[in-house]
């Protein structure tokens, strides 16, 4: 151990590692050894030869050490500070305290600025790290970390801190950086591994940013508290800042407040935040803005403000965080109280008014604008400051705008107002712009203000209105062409009837009536589904589980799709009932999964899904414009074929249109599932894309039902099966203005025994009851019919005999009439086109009932 003499700043300990090998250098002794003593024993003629090649080897060997040293091959060893004297000066001259050790703890190295650390007055009184914190318990868990760092070969470093200078008992607390770390490089290590200790005084260092902290907390006291409001936002409109003046202004507990809680659009009223976030610019560049607005308090009041509003540009103009002042405009806030109030006031005019506006210079760019008008138009993609009132529109409609604004430009009052597509394609959007020249500019470049109103929903709703009426007017129609066409079934399968009635199956002319009858049933088919799209057909709704419907269906969809198309069906949860025809209901599902199939003709996948929808989530689907809100049980029916354009996609529901080859459809397949849906109260929707797929989406309401729901009593035409004798005596009055269908009808109740009184209006009818004097046991009439229709017929029969029965018979739907009739009012329905076995069954059963 060296004493502290040498040179101011030299090393207090310096232990270096001696190279070589002490048990090499026994062995060389004890071999030398051995052979002096082999030669003594040996005779002396003998052992000399040995003698001599022994002293020659070491003569060469001394020889050889002689010219190696010369030449500087060989060196003599030396401490390792004589090795490397510049490393071991700028250990040295340190102001850190630098200390080596070995792993366990010994010294190897300590310089003098760790003596003075430490307190050292010797190289006797240096200490390792462990032993020179001991006297401080609460340093003990700061350096058992280092401790076990230095041993698991890691680098680590602590700040302690002492209530006295090291090796002293007495003075001011001092703070110290205490690391450690291994002296040679992990890819370095071997033989024996050492560790370097460094240690400071930071104390002062910690005294000047308790001074920074102290000054920091004033700087932020006064801003906290000044007599205007503060904030700072990101670029995603987020505070990250909001002093207490603005805070307690607005309502919030600053002391709750962190950074991102709040957003602009919180606090701000109405598209001021559009405003706000309009600013923009190049990269390096500083942006200021004043903007007049509205801000909200937290109890949803108003509170004007007027917003010097700052924004520094990044890299690509990305916005930094704002530095933006708030002044408070409320009454008694300024001095001018009157200018205050009219600015105020048209701040709030211009900024909450529902319609965009814009001043343009003379070359019709932006000048300035209001919140709506970056609501509706967002901003523009232009390397200019100003962009052009064109860039916000579409290429289509650029030209007649540049018109109406060189008209204004050049002074004409009067430009008439022009409505102009904003955005084109699948997502169209259109606005109605006004036009108005500024007469008397005040030198800032405004020659033209222009108003612009949204009329995207206003479009939607026309189109939407114009598209409804089409398809009444094709309804009614189809719904006036049904009705005729069933009076004409009904005769042809009437009579077909009754000539199979007089004909034997072995009769040559049997065939030839049964095909009458049979083509006659197919045109009643074509003919239902003409009443399902007008929505005049006879629907027999009942509580219905969807899952159990599509599990019932599940085998034919299979059989229908056929083997190269794959079927799923995903049954929700928990499903609602719903009320809806049966029949009807297959029949949609069915006529959905056919298409699908007929989309995927190279193969695919059908999923058929049901789940609830809640009334928040009804407003959310994607397509479902015109649907009211509410809690709907939807069925959705995805295919993955080829998809539908938008032009295709537009007329799906249209009657007689089909993208089937000629022949293979009637095109009333997906307007007869749109009126079944339309009828039942639900709504239907489709999305498609090309190449990808279509979904049907299908909404049904939700049925709670008051009462255990009854279906009212149906005829079935499996009823007639279970009647053995359809005759009878009663005297029946048969109304009906088609008197094919009369004669048929007539005949068909005579062959049963019946006594037929015909009638071809309503008022005939009425003259009937008088003649027989109301000996009458059944009435069947027709709904519509000329001078007095059935309703009105069964409202006089009522009067003179308030319990006769009565059959309607009618080619439109059950609810067509019945809000006609007097509530509570019974009667019994049969539609048309009907057989001659149902009409005796219902005209059976309703005389025995």
């Amino acid at each position: 151990m060296s004493d502290m003499d040498g040179a101011p700043g030299g090393p207090m300990i310096s232990r270096p590692e001696r190279s070589g090998n002490i048990g090499l250098l026994i062995g060389l002794a004890l071999l030398l050894v051995g052979a002096a003593a082999a030669f003594a024993v040996m005779d002396r003629e003998v052992a000399q030869p040995f003698i001599l090649a022994l002293l020659g080897i070491l003569a060469v060997v001394g020889v050889f050490c002689l010219f190696a040293g010369a030449i500087g091959f060989l060196r003599l060893s030396a401490r390792p500070g004589e090795a490397n004297p510049l490393a071991a000066a700028f250990v040295d001259t340190m102001e850190d305290g630098a200390l080596i050790t070995d792993m366990d703890g010994r010294l190897v190295y300590a310089n003098k600025a760790y003596a003075d650390l430490t307190g050292a007055d010797s190289a006797a009184d240096i200490t390792v790290v462990e032993r020179v914190f001991s006297s401080d318990p609460d340093a003990a868990d700061a350096i058992f970390r280092l401790s076990q760092a230095m041993r698991d070969g890691r680098k680590a470093q602590e700040e302690i801190r002492m209530p006295f200078p090291l090796g002293r008992v007495e003075g001011t607390a001092r703070w110290y950086r205490v690391s450690v770390r291994p002296l040679q490089p992990e890819h370095e290590r071997g033989g024996r591994q050492r560790a370097i200790w460094q240690l400071a005084d930071i104390t002062r260092d910690r005294a000047e940013q308790e001074n920074s902290f102290q000054e920091l907390q004033r700087a932020i006291n006064f801003l906290d508290h000044a007599p205007a409001g503060f904030f700072s936002s990101d670029a995603h409109g987020r505070l990250v800042y909001l002093n207490a003046t603005l805070a307690d202004w607005l309502g919030y507990d600053l002391a709750q407040f962190d950074a991102g809680d709040l957003d602009l659009s919180e606090i701000v009223r109405g598209d001021g935040t559009e405003l706000i976030r309009s600013v923009k610019g190049q990269a390096g560049e500083v942006k200021s803005e004043t903007f007049d607005l509205d801000f909200v308090t937290r109890n949803g009041r108003g509170l004007p403000v007027r917003l010097l509003h700052r924004v520094p540009f990044g890299e690509n103009g990305q916005p930094g965080d704002s530095r933006t002042l708030v002044l408070n405009r409320s009454r008694g806030e300024e001095a001018s109280e009157a200018l205050r109030a009219a600015e105020v006031r048209f701040a709030r005019f211009f900024n909450n008014t529902p319609i965009s506006i814009a001043s343009l210079n003379n070359d019709g760019r932006v000048l300035r604008t209001n919140a709506p008008f970056l609501k509706l138009f967002g901003a523009v993609d232009s390397v200019e400051e100003s962009p052009k009132l064109e860039a916000y529109v579409a290429e289509s409609g650029r030209e007649k705008l540049s018109k109406a604004l060189s008209a204004a430009a050049n002074g004409i009052g009067e430009v008439s107002p022009i409505d102009i597509p904003l955005v084109e394609g699948n997502d169209p959007r259109s606005a109605t712009f006004y036009v108005s020249a500024v007469q008397d500019g005040e030198g800032d470049g405004e020659t033209t203000i222009v108003y612009a109103l949204e009329t995207t929903q206003q479009r939607a709703l026309e189109a939407q209105f114009a598209q409804s009426q089409k398809m009444q007017a094709i309804g009614q129609l189809a719904g006036g062409v049904a009705h005729d066409f069933n009076n004409v079934l009904t005769a042809i399968i009437g009579f077909s009837d009754l000539l199979l009635a007089s004909h034997r199956p072995t009769d040559p002319s049997f065939q030839d009536i049964m095909n009458i009858k049979q083509n006659a049933n197919r045109a009643a088919g074509l003919v239902r589904q003409l009443l399902a799209f007008s929505r005049r057909q006879t629907l027999r709704p009942q509580r219905l589980e969807l899952n159990d419907v599509l599990a019932d269906l599940s085998i034919l969809l299979d059989r229908l799709l056929g083997e190269k198309v794959e079927l799923k069906v995903v049954h929700g949860r928990d499903l609602w009932p719903v009320m809806a025809d049966l029949n009807q209901l297959e029949q949609v599902i069915v006529n959905l999964a056919v298409n699908a199939g007929d989309a995927m003709a190279e193969g695919g996948r059908l999923t058929i899904r049901t789940r609830n929808v809640e009334e928040a989530e009804s407003t959310q689907f994607e397509n479902t414009r015109g649907m009211p809100p509410g809690e709907y049980t939807l069925v959705e029916v995805n295919d993955t074929g080829h998809g539908m354009p938008p032009e295709i996609m537009e007329k799906i529901f249209d009657p007689f249109f089909s993208t089937k080859e000629v022949g293979k459809g009637t095109g009333l397949g997906l307007s007869t599932v749109y009126g079944i849906v339309k009828q039942t109260g639900g709504f239907i929707f489709c999305t498609s894309e090309v190449d990808a797929g279509t979904t049907f989406r299908l909404f049904l309401p939700r049925h709670i039902p008051d009462v255990v729901d009854e279906p009212k009593p149906e005829p079935k035409e499996s009823e007639p099966e279970k009647v053995a004798d359809l005759t009878g005596s009663a005297s029946i009055l048969l109304v009906e203005d088609e008197e094919a269908v009369r004669a048929f009808a007539a005949r068909a109740l005579t062959s049963r025994g019946y006594t037929v009184h015909e009638a071809g209006t309503g008022n005939e009818a009425l003259e009937v009851m008088e003649e027989t004097d109301g000996e009458i046991d059944l009435v069947v009439s027709d709904v519509v019919m000329p001078e007095m229709d059935g309703p009105t017929l069964l409202v006089e029969l009522r009067k003179t005999q308030p319990d006769l029965k009565i059959i309607f018979v009618s080619g439109y739907a059950e609810d067509a009439f019945e809000e006609n009739l007097p509530e509570g009012e019974q009667f019994f329905f049969l539609p048309k086109p009907f057989t001659l076995k149902q009409l005796a069954t219902t005209v059976k059963d309703v005389l025995n009932g």
